[in-house]
């Protein structure tokens, strides 16, 4: 079955990606500087139109206003969780069976355990790359407001449980949160420093290379997953490199519409198909959604390119090569091939 959108009018000012018409080519050639769409966007496998956000590609399909034709054969034979076209009804079936993913067992090893210090962290080059990281917090301060890391757990890509303990704050614990993360006083009683915790980690994800000198993707240096990492890292009193961090909370392709951030419980429900963070919170739970939606999200198939980023030194503002005239005589589609991302797709990562 064939879904490809058909339309025999030519649109000389309509943007090949979004499909906005403007009044003047000179106004279309300014919206493309200005866009930065790229094949790394999200986009309707029905007719083609690109997303800035999977989100706004849910709207485009099934929201208030939704896009009739595409509605029409996205509700016939669309996948609701990673939003595909499938070829069929059968196809949508055994489709959904492996996008539909569940909720890891691994973390009931150190349940059973009481939650004692699982620690299999050794800088060792041979093991996986690719690390998810996840903390809970108690409150600290007068109203119990200030967040202080007590509970840490770092998984591997295959969500073995590579670190997990209880972290003694640097600060009094005034409010232990115990309604959603289950730590009482006993539990913070002998456990490890939060400074111990965090030179662990960090040499760890550094893998022998010092943290100043990692300035490229394909080092030693290890990629770090996770979900508001900014806050988790700066409760932990670490820092860690922007280039190898990657973050569910403000990856632009899982971002709202507003370009806020979502929730990792919404994330995971939406996009992965099952429920997180009900009653107690384990960091475990949280690793193991945030791997997942990192290799969900790396695992796309997108067309391969030389330089991704418009931001990148190497390819900075990739239009400006080009004079006004000649991108005026350009097409839609021929503008929209020399265009390039803003973001770093982790599909890049593969």
């Amino acid at each position: 079955m064939d879904h490809r959108y058909d339309s025999s009018e030519t649109h000389r000012n309509k943007c090949a990606a979004c499909y906005r018409q403007f009044n003047k080519k000179e106004h279309l050639v300014e919206h493309m500087r200005t866009s930065y769409h790229s094949v790394h966007e999200p986009m309707c496998g029905v007719c083609k139109k690109h997303a800035r956000s999977f989100e706004s590609l849910r709207e485009h399909l099934i929201g208030p206003l939704p896009k009739p034709d595409c509605e029409r054969i996205f509700k016939e034979v669309g996948c609701d969780i990673c939003l595909k076209i499938l070829p069929s009804r059968n196809a949508l079936r055994a489709h959904r069976e492996s996008c539909q993913l569940s909720r890891s067992n691994n973390g009931v090893l150190y349940r059973m355990a009481k939650l004692g210090i699982q620690d299999n962290l050794r800088i060792d080059n041979s093991r996986g790359r690719v690390v998810a990281l996840a903390c809970k917090m108690v409150g600290g301060g007068i109203d119990g407001s200030l967040d202080l890391c007590a509970r840490v757990c770092l998984i591997d890509e295959h969500e073995n449980i590579l670190f997990h303990s209880y972290v003694s704050p640097n600060l009094p614990v005034t409010n232990y949160r115990y309604e959603t993360t289950g730590i009482r006083p006993e539990h913070l009683r002998d456990a490890m420093p939060l400074k111990q915790v965090s030179r662990k980690i960090q040499d760890y994800l550094c893998n022998g290379e010092p943290v100043w000198q990692i300035r490229s993707r394909t080092g030693r240096a290890r990629i770090l997953v996770g979900h508001g990492l900014d806050h988790d890292l700066k409760c932990l009193d670490m820092e860690y490199p922007a280039i190898l961090i990657r973050d569910t909370a403000n990856y632009p392709p899982l971002m709202k519409t507003s370009k806020l951030s979502n929730s990792l419980k919404h994330l995971t429900k939406t996009y992965l198909g099952y429920e997180i963070q009900t009653g107690v919170q384990d960091p475990y739970d949280d690793c193991v959604a945030t791997m997942k939606l990192y290799m969900r999200m790396k695992s796309q198939a997108h067309k391969r390119e030389d330089y991704p980023l418009a931001t990148d030194p190497q390819n900075r503002n990739n239009f400006a090569t080009w004079k006004q005239s000649e991108l005026e005589r350009m097409t839609p589609e021929t503008m929209l091939e020399i265009s390039r991302s803003d973001y770093y797709c982790w599909c890049l990562s593969s």
